[in-house]
């Protein structure tokens, strides 16, 4: 959407919740819901800047102004947020953001609902949920004896070569696709660290690292080596919460349906 489109959209957006208003006074008019005049005057300011405002026109509203006329409408809280979206304005008595929770409680459910091996990655990839399948699994990694970090058990904890048959494949491809989530947070100290970390430890990630290959994220066959012997497949598939989009969901279905 462009300049001019949002601006006709916030004039289009005021001029409907005027119009549904209660006229001054009562009675019938031609015309429904408050003149424009008189929306002016409740909110203290011009006629003529709100009609500009009502016709798109190139006028910028500063924000104490525009919480004026979000009290004059008598917006609701959702209302209010839209026109200062179309605004392209901080709302001044916004109130701040609720910390997100570390573990999702749609994504905790979900994991804990599923009989197959399922966990769930933060933005960093860490483990900040799994299952007992999925620990039954994972030795190594989510037994509590390795690190949480998905990318710090495949590069830095020999055991991640014991249960993954097809160990540099996979954490190539693994890299490749964490990757494109990185580029999100290029201006987090905190996972420039943990990359500067990788690369400092372990040859193959920095190696790796410096070839700059991008992937998504994508299921398929995923083999592991159990710890009695003999492998397991399994269908990989990797779901995004809508609450927390940062996040992932992991899931796991066995091919092996005789086990």
């Amino acid at each position: 959407m462009n300049d001019d489109e949002q601006r006709e959209l916030l004039g289009a957006f005021i001029r409907a919740r005027r119009e549904a208003m209660e006229p001054v006074g009562g009675g019938r008019r031609r015309t429904p819901g408050l003149r424009r005049e008189e929306l002016a005057l409740r909110a203290g300011i011009s006629a003529t800047w709100c009609a500009w405002l009502e016709q798109g026109r190139e006028v910028r509203a500063s924000p104490h102004a525009l919480s004026r006329l979000a009290r004059a409408l008598m917006l609701t809280r959702a209302e209010r947020a839209y026109l200062f979206e179309l605004a392209g304005r901080h709302d001044p008595e916004a109130a701040p953001p609720t910390p997100a929770p570390s573990v999702p409680a749609s994504l905790a459910d979900a994991v804990a609902a599923m009989a197959c091996p399922a966990y769930g990655l933060d933005r960093f990839w860490n483990a900040c949920c799994w299952n007992a399948a999925a620990q039954d699994l994972f030795r190594g990694w989510l037994d509590g004896a390795g690190q949480a970090n998905l990318l710090r058990f495949i590069f830095l904890d020999p055991a991640s070569k014991a249960l993954i048959p097809d160990w540099e494949t996979r954490a190539l491809r693994l890299l490749a696709e964490f990757r494109s989530d990185y580029s999100r947070s290029l201006n987090d100290p905190d996972m420039a660290d943990m990359v500067d970390d990788l690369v400092a430890q372990s040859p193959i990630f920095a190696k790796a690292w410096r070839r700059q290959a991008v992937l998504g994220r994508e299921g398929g066959l995923r083999t592991f080596v159990m710890a009695g012997g003999g492998t397991r497949r399994f269908e990989q598939h990797t779901f995004t919460p809508s609450d927390q989009p940062d996040h992932k969901l992991v899931m796991l279905v066995p091919l092996d349906t005789s086990i």
